[in-house]
């Protein structure tokens, strides 16, 4: 049975979407069978894997609403050997429309249960909000929730924000929810800052810190606007290898083998 992790951070800009992106293309290029999920109104994955959000004809929002199966909606892209289930900016309205809907905690869980067998891992990326999709994004998290900190000062105080809405999530309605990861991200090495942050983080999940730390590159900033993950454009930057070995991490912590990467 495939596993499915959620990236959930309610501060915007703290490498939620690329973690996804290029998490997601290295697993795939270890031989596992990758689903990106994104849903996030913004449709950043979806952008950032060449996918024009505007010419979506169904996706996330269809699958929330029970307007079609995600299944019909999957796109496939073969050079990277993964899977998209993309977003569209109709996905905005969402949260209004599921309000008075039996359940729309849950719509997201129960489209993607038939794709569990289907895929080894799934990813959902979630919008920077703690609204109703988020909630929906970690009610699907089977496995666990990753969550990116960038390494500046106010990263702490929105984790800890974080921290609370989960903990709330975890008492209503999700009690089995955990935290699989924290992954730290736009590192950089010449301030004292970055280093503080990591001492600080590692302090509060002394146990769900991932040992691989994502660093500031200008590579990384630069795929997005080619439609490719990290692995696809710069494969040999420094971004490049940080992601290859949280790809790593993750599947040695989920005891399953790391083989070569396939060669392009």
């Amino acid at each position: 049975m495939g596993r499915v992790y959620t990236l959930v951070n309610q501060k915007g800009g703290v490498g939620k979407t690329t973690t996804a992106i290029n998490l997601g293309a290295y697993l795939a290029r270890f031989g596992q069978r990758v689903l990106i999920v994104d849903i996030d109104p913004q449709a950043n994955a979806t952008s950032c894997l060449g996918v024009d959000k505007h010419a979506v004809k169904g996706g996330s929002y269809e699958a929330l609403l029970g307007l079609s199966p995600a299944s019909g909606n999957i796109l496939r892209n073969p050079r990277l050997n993964l899977s998209l289930l993309p977003s569209s900016p109709a996905l905005a309205g969402a949260e209004v429309e599921l309000v008075g809907e039996e359940g729309r905690e849950m719509r997201l869980r129960r489209a993607l249960e038939p794709l569990v067998e289907r895929f080894d891992y799934i990813l959902v990326d979630c919008p920077p909000s703690l609204g109703l999709l988020t909630v929906n994004g970690l009610l699907a998290a089977r496995d666990g929730v990753i969550i990116p900190v960038q390494c500046e000062y106010l990263a702490l105080e929105g984790l800890g924000q974080l921290t609370q809405t989960l903990q709330r999530v975890r008492a209503g309605l999700f009690p089995e929810m955990k935290i699989s990861g924290v992954v730290l991200t736009m590192f950089d090495g010449r301030t004292n800052l970055s280093n503080d942050v990591i001492t600080e983080v590692n302090r509060h999940f002394p146990e769900q810190v991932f040992k691989s730390v994502i660093p500031r590159s200008i590579r990384l900033a630069e795929a997005p606007s080619y439609g490719l993950p990290i692995s696809a454009y710069a494969p040999s930057s420094s971004g490049a290898q940080a992601y290859e070995a949280l790809a790593r991490e993750v599947l040695a912590r989920d005891g399953l083998p790391v083989t070569v990467p396939a060669q392009d």
